[in-house]
Parts: structure tokens; C-alpha cells; sequence
């Protein structure tokens, strides 16, 4: 079987998935590029969206503009799994907890993130196809600059919405072009292969040949700090030992962060796509951020030509039917932009105003704590949007509250079921084990069995190994590496 998707859903998709900067951005293309494309010059204000009721469902007027996208159940198993803040990578030298690490961020016109690694690309010497697979790539990059999303995945999705069909071999090759960007260890998929790029870059000599084989061979051991052990393993001497370790302690885990240090935090700003608003008295509205991007029409002098040339059909030239063509087609490009353009933004008004109503208590308070369980299949329950749909939403945007700002994804969090059936949100629990951990006595660090106990004290009833999981899952080492 075959799969049939119209140029006006591929359209759409590709703007939802767009944050606000890079959609104004596609909207001057397009209105460059299409005469009969315009601003109109009265730009409504910004709708706000007041507090909903429990069950919202999509309005008719959206059902009757969006085509629905038919998905395959293995896609959809896939994506359900999106948003989940379980992480597969390991602990490295204790890190910083996801508190610490979420600074305030400012929002303007500079050069993003992902704008450094677009201009890099554009230096490379690729075909049209690997250009355009390569620009998917980083925009599926984690912050960090990880690239946690599989290629399988990532396969489907290009299959699915942008008709190229790849193989994951394909993908793995621009993959490790887009790996030879810096800074260094950018694109990597674990851990241990973002050090591994890092020491690769480096001119080679014994130190280097050393710190791969660490990597490579001594991995487990390297991530639980076992210098001593690795150290007989390989026979290196002291000296060797010592600088084969320092070495490998400068190398950087998170290659994306450290790209925002180079070039300057400021240049890492974010422009909000949602701007939430809570009332003392616990009402919340929201309004979606347009910033510059202008109300469109299609263009009235194109459309009375149009019409004057439709209506003297019988007495057209040959000259006049190519230009009634023409102009028929800007028209038709131009409305069916416009269509997309809307359907985008119910999209995100929906989206939006689902995770406000499953996370209502957060938002009123500000308070991680009070984060409950949520995934994509929530939302998509909610607002009667396919589950790839909401991905696309909540990978790419952001959302300034009261409390700061947001990446959409943050609200998003797997849930942890008792005995007794409750449902508890794993960043709940995350959050009271680091309290745990950090009001513990430095000099008689908790043990994993000991933190179980204090957590079933406060009413989470989780295993010793849960709680290693989420530990790891924190950053934060074992007992004995904590004193």
C-alpha cells in the first residue's frame, strides 16, 4: 500500500513545525516569490485565549480546513513515545541538575543555534537532497546537540512528509557530515560517540590514541571514574595516567552548550511562539506571539484581474490565456498559503490550550513539583490532532509564563503508577529526590536503598532501582562519589 499526501498538507506540516522566527521568515519568502501575496495593512490585535473548560474539542470551521494526516500504527507507537524524560545516556562526572542548568533566556533577532549550523551547511559542498536532509537534522537536534531522535524515525518522518525516501544508511552518511560541524562531538547519538568525535578531531598521538581506547574499550569504567582500574587495564604509568585523564575530563558532553559559551549566551535567544498570562486569582489566558509576521491576503489587484479575465474568456488571445494561467495559479498558491497559515495557527491554539488545561495547577503556581504525568497521546486526545501533528508542535516551540520561558516539551513528563493505583508524575518524583539528595549530610551521603525508604516516607512508594534510574537520569553519582 501507498500512501497519497497532497502538496497542501506537506504545506501544512511544514509550518507548523516552523518556531515563530523561522515562520516569519518563510512568509516574506513566500510573499517575495508570490506577486499575489500581501500584508494586510489592518492587522488585527492579538486574539487572547481566556481559561477553557475541561473537554474542548476542535471547532467544525478547523475540521472542515485541516485535512486529517493518516498515520501507520508503527509511526504512531513511535511517536506516542515522544516527550517521555526517560534518557538512555549515562552519568558523566556528576553534571548539573536540569534546575541549575535552565537559565533565564532572552528573545531577539540574533543568530540561533541552529542558524551557526545552518551556516556552516552552507559551505558544504552537497546536492540539493543532502542540503535539505542535513537542515532536518539540525532542526531535530536536542539543545545539547544531541541527536537523540532515531534514524528510523527520522527516516518515516521524511518518507511520510517530504516524499524522500532514504534508507537509514543514507541518513547515516549525511549524519556524519553533519558531524564533521563544530564545535565538535554536534549530531552525536550517545555519549560515548559525542567524546569519541571530539577526541577524533584532535591530531593524533599517543595521548589521543590512549583517551580513544578509553572510550572505546573502558567506557563503563571511565563513566564510574575507575582512573586506577583503567589505568593497570591499559598499564599505563602515572604520569601517562594523569594526563590521559585530564585530557579526557575537558572533553564536553553537551557540544550544543558549549557552542552558546563560544559565540555568547546572548546568541542563543529565544522568541516565545505562546506568551501565557496568570491572574492572581488563578484564571489563565494565553495569546499566540505573531510577532512580525503580518496578516496576509491575497493581492485585490490580482484578484479583479482575474476576475476581469475570467469573465471574457471567449474573446481571450493566446497571450491573455497564458497570463489568465498564470495569474490563476499566484492566486491559487496564494490562497492556499493563507489556508495553511490559519490551520497552523489553530493548531497551536489547540495544542496550547490542552497542555494549559492538563497542567493548569503549574501554571498557576510555577511550581515543577506540580507537573503531572503527560505525553502526546494526551494532547492528541484532547484536541482530536494525530499524534505526529503534536510533535511537531511541541519539539520546536517555546512558551513564556509568568514563571520564565518554556520549551513545550518541558510539560511533557512520563508517569509512575503505585500499588494502589495512582498515578504520580516521574518529575515529581525527580524533584523530591533531588531535595533528598541535596539536604543530605555531605559526609554521610544517602544510599539508593536509603533514599527508596525516604521517598515511600513521602508518599512515593518506588524501588531502589527506579530510584538509580532517576538519579542517574539527574546527573547525580552514587553515594560514595558524592561525599
Amino acid at each position: 500500500m501507498q500512501q497519497a499526501v497532497s502538496q497542501q498538507q506537506l504545506l501544512q506540516s511544514h509550518l507548523i513545525e516552523l518556531p515563530i522566527q523561522q515562520f516569519a521568515e518563510r512568509i516574506e519568502t513566500e510573499m517575495h516569490d508570490n506577486p499575489a501575496l500581501e500584508s494586510d495593512s489592518e492587522n488585527p490585535d492579538l486574539q487572547e485565549y481566556p481559561d477553557y473548560p475541561d473537554s474542548p474539542e476542535a471547532t467544525d470551521d478547523f475540521d472542515v480546513q485541516r485535512e486529517r494526516e493518516e498515520r501507520s500504527d508503527a509511526l504512531d507507537a513511535a511517536l506516542e513515545n515522544i516527550g517521555r524524560d526517560d534518557e538512555d545516556l549515562p552519568v558523566y562526572h556528576g553534571g548539573q541538575s536540569s534546575v541549575e542548568e535552565r537559565e533565564e533566556m532572552v528573545y531577539g533577532q540574533s543568530v540561533s543555534f541552529y542558524d551557526e549550523l545552518l551556516e556552516q551547511v552552507g559551505e558544504m559542498e552537497l546536492s540539493d537532497q543532502e542540503r535539505y536532509v542535513m537542515e532536518y537534522l539540525i532542526r531535530s537536534l536536542d539543545d545539547d546537540g544531541f541527536l537523540r531522535t532515531p534514524l528510523e524515525n527520522i527516516a518515516d518522518e521524511l518518507a511520510i512528509y517530504h516524499n524522500i525516501d532514504l534508507t537509514t544508511g543514507q541518513l547515516e552518511s549525511v549524519l556524519k557530515k553533519l558531524q564533521r560541524l563544530d564545535p565538535p562531538g554536534i549530531g552525536a547519538r550517545t555519549l560515548q560517540e559525542c567524546l569519541l568525535l571530539q577526541v577524533n578531531r584532535r591530531e593524533k598521538s599517543a595521548i589521543t590514541l590512549s583517551m580513544e581506547k578509553v572510550l572505546t574499550d573502558y567506557f563503563d569504567e571511565f563513566t564510574k571514574k575507575h582512573w586506577e582500574k583503567i589505568a593497570q587495564q591499559m598499564t599505563m604509568d602515572e604520569l601517562q595516567a594523569e594526563t590521559v585523564f585530564h585530557e579526557l575530563r575537558r572533553l564536553n558532553p553537551k557540544p550544543g552548550a558549549a557552542m552558546g559559551e563560544t559565540i555568547g549566551r546572548s546568541m542563543q535567544q529565544i522568541t516565545p511562539d505562546f506568551v501565557v498570562d496568570t491572574q492572581d486569582d488563578g484564571t489563565v489566558t494565553f495569546s499566540l506571539n505573531n510577532g512580525d509576521v503580518p496578516q496576509l491576503q491575497v493581492s485585490q489587484s490580482f484578484a479583479d484581474l482575474l476576475k476581469e479575465y475570467q469573465s471574457n474568456k471567449d474573446g481571450l488571445s493566446r497571450q491573455m490565456k497564458e497570463a489568465l494561467l498564470y495569474t490563476k495559479q499566484k492566486v491559487d498558491a496564494a490562497q492556499s498559503f493563507i489556508d495553511a497559515v490559519q490551520v497552523r495557527r489553530r493548531t497551536l491554539t489547540l495544542t496550547m490550550k490542552a497542555i494549559i488545561q492538563l497542567q493548569h495547577r503549574f501554571f498557576e503556581e510555577g511550581d515543577e513539583a506540580l507537573l503531572r504525568p503527560m505525553i502526546l497521546k494526551d494532547v492528541a486526545e484532547r484536541t482530536g490532532l494525530d499524534l505526529s501533528t503534536v510533535s511537531r508542535v511541541s519539539n520546536s516551540k517555546y512558551v513564556q509564563t509568568r514563571w520564565g520561558i518554556f520549551p513545550l516539551k518541558y510539560f511533557f513528563s512520563d508517569g509512575y503508577v503505585t500499588e494502589s493505583g495512582e498515578e504520580l508524575s516521574t518529575r515529581e518524583i525527580k524533584a523530591t529526590l533531588r531535595e533528598l539528595i541535596d539536604a543530605e549530610d555531605k559526609r554521610k551521603p544517602m544510599s539508593d536503598d536509603a533514599l527508596s525508604e525516604a521517598l515511600k516516607e513521602k508518599g512515593y512508594p518506588i524501588a531502589r532501582r527506579t530510584v538509580a534510574k532517576y538519579r542517574e537520569q539527574l546527573g547525580i553519582p552514587i553515594a560514595r562519589l558524592r561525599k
